[in-house]
């Protein structure tokens, strides 16, 4: 896998249409929380990527029987092997912390190494923890795993330390369990905490407030089996509308749920792009002039940081000095280093915050993916780059991506996947 490359031929308008796949973000999460019922729970419009694989692979080791084919996911939890997730499991998805509350709900306990997966900045446990412990939690003390004991959950009114989306995501498959009622305020609210809410509602659970910063949980004492469809990936969404507009090309993106991105059509709009919405797709048409803006990440409605190196690779392509602020990871800036080597000259002022002056002439090199959504910034760049782009460590994007240059090649673009 690691030992695979892209190579892309610049300078193809893309054309035509193309379908969004399921949200990588709600599968996992949804999946985790697949654990907290004893009863089968089938999934619809899972992603084939390599994360839902990895985990899969952390489900068998603790004994849970699963099954996937054709973006359908079996899932069935008869029983939980109280097992300590060692780090070789872990190290290669981040994800895997979602494991957290599903497994102290089923064991009263839950060992786990420290998980890994995209290298973009420190992204703390705390949040986890303080949430966990709000609602009956003991925290052992252990520098090697993650360790946590408890005889009964029990709703809280608790406010989380951050608007983690993994750690708002772990208190609520705590709290849906837990005796009596639960407030859990400054909630994550990204569609994807959204989609992970409707689908406990959908096996049982009562979830009040699902896409606000105040869920009410009141708990109870089971919760079922059952079938349910993963939501569509806005970033992926976006992602596509993206390759559209800096390909000046015409396409139409379908499968998308359009007030995921709001924000985002906003700031295309404010850049030039010319697009229609429909009730579940966009058609992005050719634009002429982009001007530059100021792009600012922050938690949903905000704009998503996981657009942001997507977005900031269009603003190369645009008439001025655009101004990007990344306020929620500090390694989120490193593809401007990659971009350099394909003829942007962008002013980093510190880990969070960088100009961009275009519009840039574009020209292909050989560039590495620092993580996923680097990648898929890269790629953007390499379709409208004059000559060849070559992707190194495109792992990343395939961990996140259902089958991108597919898709792109679909549509008129040239990608070619070599060893």
């Amino acid at each position: 896998m690691h030992t695979h490359r892209f190579l892309i031929t610049g300078g193809q308008k893309l054309q035509g249409q193309v379908r969004v796949s399921g949200s990588k973000n709600a599968a996992l999460p949804i999946i985790a929380a697949s654990l907290l019922s004893e009863e089968p729970v089938i999934l619809k419009n899972v992603p084939d990527i390599a994360d839902i694989y990895t985990m899969q692979h952390i489900l068998h080791f603790l004994g849970v029987e699963t099954e996937f084919a054709n973006n359908t996911l079996k899932v069935h939890a008869k029983a939980v092997a109280n097992l300590e997730i060692e780090h070789e499991l872990v190290s290669k998805l981040r994800a895997s912390i979602l494991l957290l509350a599903p497994m102290l709900v089923r064991n009263k306990e839950v060992r786990l190494a420290f998980p890994g997966g995209c290298i973009i900045g420190k992204r703390p446990v705390e949040a986890h923890l303080s949430a966990l412990e709000a609602l009956g939690a003991e925290i052992v003390e252990d520098h090697e795993i993650l360790h946590l004991i408890c005889k009964d959950l029990k709703g809280a009114d608790l406010t989380m330390t951050e608007a983690s989306v993994t750690a708002t995501e772990n208190a609520v498959m705590a709290a849906v369990l837990a005796k009596g009622k639960t407030t859990i305020r400054f909630a994550a609210a990204e569609p994807h905490v959204q989609d992970l809410c409707n689908f406990l509602n959908a096996i049982g659970a009562k979830i009040k407030g699902v896409g606000t910063h105040t869920l009410e949980i009141t708990g109870v004492k089971k919760l079922k089996g059952g079938e349910y469809r993963i939501t569509s990936d806005y970033l992926e969404a976006g992602t596509l509308v993206l390759a559209s507009a800096i390909t000046r090309g015409e396409v139409d993106v379908l499968d998308i749920v359009p007030h995921h991105l709001d924000i985002f059509w906003q700031k295309l709009r404010e850049v030039g792009v010319v697009f229609e919405l429909g009730k579940d797709m966009v058609r992005v048409q050719p634009s002429k002039h982009l001007k530059a803006i100021r792009l600012q990440t922050a938690i949903y409605p905000s704009f998503p940081t996981d657009l942001q190196a997507p977005f900031s690779t269009l603003l190369t392509q645009a008439k001025g000095i655009s101004f990007i602020f990344e306020t929620l990871f500090e390694g989120r800036l490193q593809y401007l280093y990659e971009l350099e080597k394909m003829g942007v000259r962008p002013k980093i002022l510190n880990a969070y915050q960088a100009e961009i002056e275009g519009p840039v002439c574009l020209q292909g090199a050989s560039v590495n993916s620092c993580d996923l959504r680097a990648g898929a910034a890269i790629m953007l760049a390499g379709l409208a780059a004059e000559g060849q782009t070559e992707i190194s460590d495109i792992y990343y994007i395939d961990r996140g991506y259902e089958k991108l240059d597919e898709k792109l090649n679909s549509l008129g673009a040239k990608i070619e996947r070599i060893k």
